[in-house]
């Protein structure tokens, strides 16, 4: 019974081909429970109906993720929206109609129910958890509570804009040396496989020593030759193993965040982003006028890192007991003395949210300057390496032939 209940209220997207009051010929789409109701809004609308039927669904649009870059987007096409008045559930009608992806497209659907049946918009998304965390539900609730939905949905925008912003920088960051080094090992693989065992038919017949050089690549090759596909199922047995462990194993996880911060270039493009990523958070909920003690709670779980999340927690411990935010985050020998400052002339001059925003984008104009320069270095530093590899096996294969070369 409950799934027919909801195959009814369920809002499909239909085809349609007519005239207009002028005989002018139409088409386009309309959004109804039903082929029934489609037809009565378009002919209300002054549309005689010829042909109208279910769109059918993209087999590209289907069943694809919704990334946090699509709840980004949804956020500034939502807020763009309310401040130029459009009722909400129309904005959530507007947006629903421009997705391809089917996914995204129930999402807003689902919420959009909910408020036509009159639930808040806040408690409507925190049933969507996965998509729409705690941090988000409570700024948008805190918006409606004032009465600033609008605003609050721009800083909402804003805030999802940039963390996504700074979580993509990461990831360029490392994933380029991690495909620097996959191809690498895939030339090297190559080259051993392929290319060296042409090499050792015609050594056969040399009769002579071959060179120290020579007889080690020789040995790799048989090696890989042979055992080829032990050596695939551990390298992908190691990959796994790591992104198993970092996934279960807390111990594992924390251990690698606090090695992956003494790791040079790299840690401190991680340091910057956890810096950013605690200053933009922390504005953001105090601009919004959560309590600095729950804004820090909030901002623990945002930081990415299991360094800067315990000393965020420490600090929410100090300040809850009566600390100043700076003096609290100055004992935890985390923060940079800048940012300790800032914080500081933001609780004197009572503009905390506004020093908060200029020390995230700070850094996070640091992290970008830093990837932009890792990316630079990283491309000769792959010529070099490849090239390395590729040289040092043709300087192997052909040292015989030079020896055997000046022998006659």
């Amino acid at each position: 019974m409950a799934t027919k209940t909801q195959s009814l209220t369920e809002v499909t997207t239909f085809q349609w081909v007519g005239v207009d009051r002028v005989g002018k010929r139409m088409k386009g789409e309309q959004q109804a429970k039903s082929i029934t109701l489609a037809k009565n809004e378009l002919r209300r609308q002054g549309i005689q109906v010829k042909k109208i039927s279910k769109k059918r669904k993209s087999a590209f649009g289907k069943g694809k993720k919704i990334k946090a870059q699509d709840i980004a987007l949804f956020s500034r096409q939502l807020a763009t929206m309310m401040e130029a008045g459009v009722p909400m559930v129309q904005a959530f009608e507007i947006i629903e109609g421009g997705q391809t992806n089917q996914n995204m497209a129930k999402l807003i659907n689902a919420v959009k129910t909910d408020i036509q049946s009159g639930t808040a918009l806040a408690d409507s998304l925190g049933k969507h958890p996965l998509y729409f965390d705690e941090l988000y539900c409570n700024l948008v609730a805190a918006g409606e509570k004032a009465g600033v939905l609008d605003e609050l949905l721009d800083t909402i925008a804003t805030y999802k804009e940039k963390t996504e912003e700074i979580k993509g920088k990461i990831k360029k960051a490392m994933y380029y040396p991690a495909a620097v080094l996959f191809v690498a090992i895939g030339v090297t693989i190559l080259l051993l496989v392929k290319v060296v065992p042409q090499f050792q038919d015609l050594f056969k017949g040399f009769g002579a020593d071959l060179p120290g050089l020579t007889l080690m690549v020789v040995a790799a090759s048989e090696y890989m030759q042979d055992h080829w596909l032990k050596v695939i199922l551990v390298m992908g047995g190691l990959i796994y193993g790591f992104i198993y462990f970092k996934k279960r194993s807390l111990k594992f996880a924390h251990a690698l965040d606090r090695m992956v911060l003494k790791m040079p270039i790299i840690g401190g493009i991680l340091r910057n982003a956890a810096i950013a990523r605690f200053s933009r958070t922390l504005s953001t909920t105090f601009a919004a006028g959560v309590p600095l003690v729950d804004g820090l709670d909030t901002v623990s779980g945002a930081v990415g890192n299991v360094v800067f999340r315990d000393a965020v927690l420490k600090v929410k411990d100090d300040v809850s007991t009566g600390h100043q935010l700076q003096l609290a985050m100055g004992q935890t020998g985390v923060f940079p003395h800048m940012v300790v400052q800032m914080a500081a002339i933001g609780e004197e001059s009572g503009n905390l949210d506004e020093m908060l925003a200029k020390v995230a984008d700070y850094y996070e104009q640091e992290v970008n300057n830093a990837v932009d320069a890792l990316s630079s270095l990283l491309e000769p530093l792959i010529m070099v390496l490849i090239g390395g590899l590729v040289g040092v096996m043709v300087v192997a294969m052909y040292l015989p032939i030079f020896k055997m070369a000046s022998v006659f």
